[in-house]
């Protein structure tokens, strides 16, 4: 098993990850946003390999504005993690996770957030258990303004 920071041409193989965490979006729209998104010097992605297998992968970025529970800025960002679910209660996700730690040290950040939703209590264990804190609970609203 390996973890490598994802260059510039391994969109395609990012976003196919990130299908799978986020399974609602659709193919082409995740291929366009790793696109421009692994050129951004605030943004890293981390992929997980076993040989020359994908096997997980997480997204980090920094962020500038207000950071729920945060006390300053920039603010590292978890915005996503996943591994494959044959991959998975063997300390991979932790070790993804220390990899964006340590990206957000090295860009100058003190403090890291995240988020996930209210019910999803497997990505809350992963983290408390991964050294985070619960900073609030929000419930997000939406109204149409159109017709």
């Amino acid at each position: 098993m390996g973890i490598r920071q994802a260059k510039a041409g391994q969109w395609r193989e990012a976003a196919a990850m990130a299908l799978r965490l986020w399974p609602s979006h659709e193919q082409e729209e995740l291929e366009r946003e790793f696109q421009q998104l692994l050129q951004n010097p605030d943004a890293a992605v981390f992929l997980l390999y076993d040989q020359n297998v994908p096997a997980g992968f997480a997204q980090c970025g920094i962020r500038r504005d207000y950071v729920e529970g945060s006390s300053g800025s920039p603010v590292g960002y978890l915005e996503g993690i996943f591994v494959t679910p044959e991959y998975r209660r063997r300390g991979f996700a932790k070790a993804l996770l220390r990899e964006c730690e340590r990206w957000c040290r090295q860009k100058g950040c003190l403090e890291m957030g995240s988020d996930c939703a209210l019910e999803n209590r497997e990505s809350q264990q992963f983290h408390l258990s991964g050294g985070f804190s619960e900073a609030g609970r929000i419930i997000c609203f939406i109204k149409n303004l159109g017709e």
